[in-house]
């Protein structure tokens, strides 16, 4: 499924948004390891931005010899109402699952589009 607000750049991602304080677009790299943005007033030139945006950033982690995308553990702690919490596990147990395996396939499910 692909996400109306996304921009890729590269084989970079960025969340595209509108910012009406200064009547511009603003984009921001979701999958590096630090922060690269970019404004412009219409798409073409938020593209032309984002490019040499990424540009500098790869050239910077070059020079540096950083790994430029961020590394993700497949780990994270969410918070939810307790409720939710019960009746997550009775599903994943009335499936024969992990409450894991049931959060892993609803995320793939809403990030997929499934």
């Amino acid at each position: 499924m692909k996400q109306k607000n996304l921009m890729e750049i590269d084989g970079y991602h960025a969340v595209i948004q509108y910012d009406p304080d200064i009547e511009m677009f603003r984009g921001e790299f979701v999958d590096l390891n630090g922060g690269a943005d970019f404004y412009a007033s219409d798409i073409e030139g938020l593209r032309r931005e984002g490019e040499a945006s990424l540009r500098v950033f790869l050239e910077m982690c070059r020079e540096k010899g950083i790994e430029p995308r961020k590394r993700f553990s497949g780990r994270f702690n969410v918070r939810i109402p307790g409720d939710l919490h019960a009746r997550a596990v009775r599903v994943a147990r009335a499936r024969g699952t992990s409450l894991n395996q049931l959060v892993a396939e609803a995320l793939g499910h809403e990030v997929d589009g499934g």
